[in-house]
């Protein structure tokens, strides 16, 4: 069993998409292991995007996710990190696969509806980041 975690993103919230994507998750047989809602501080989506702080779209990123609240989750199951960045589809929804989240419902690269880690060991790192071990079930 993997973990992995899943942000939905302000424009997913503002959209109205929790319960859509939450469905697809469990649809394709992951777990929500936690679950909360959250406004990020500019510290926290900074810090959360760190590894991105010298490319040009970093202000633009952090700013975004500061917009408005977002739901973060952990998910669990079989190769759970695999399977939801195909869930997902690719980050511009233009070349993302039909059907998936991003081509259904993303209106950028950036306005792209979810994250989700994209290596077992970013997994670990993120969930860290914003669930202790007494928060997931």
């Amino acid at each position: 069993m993997q973990r992995t975690l899943s942000i939905i993103k302000p424009d997913g919230v503002s959209k109205k998409l929790i319960g859509e994507v939450i469905k697809i998750f469990e649809t394709a047989g992951f777990r929500i292991v936690a679950m909360k809602m959250k406004q990020l501080s500019r510290a926290e989506a900074e810090g959360f995007y760190y590894v991105h702080k010298e490319r040009p779209f970093f202000g633009e990123l952090v700013e975004f996710m500061i917009s408005g609240p977002v739901v973060i989750m952990v998910l669990e199951g079989n190769d759970v990190v695999l399977g939801n960045r195909e869930i997902m589809g690719a980050t511009d929804p233009a070349e993302a696969a039909q059907g998936t989240i991003r081509a259904r419902w993303a209106d950028s690269k950036q306005n792209n509806i979810v994250h989700g880690s994209d290596s077992v060991k970013n997994a670990e790192f993120e969930i860290a980041y914003f669930f202790s071990g007494i928060e997931m079930y």
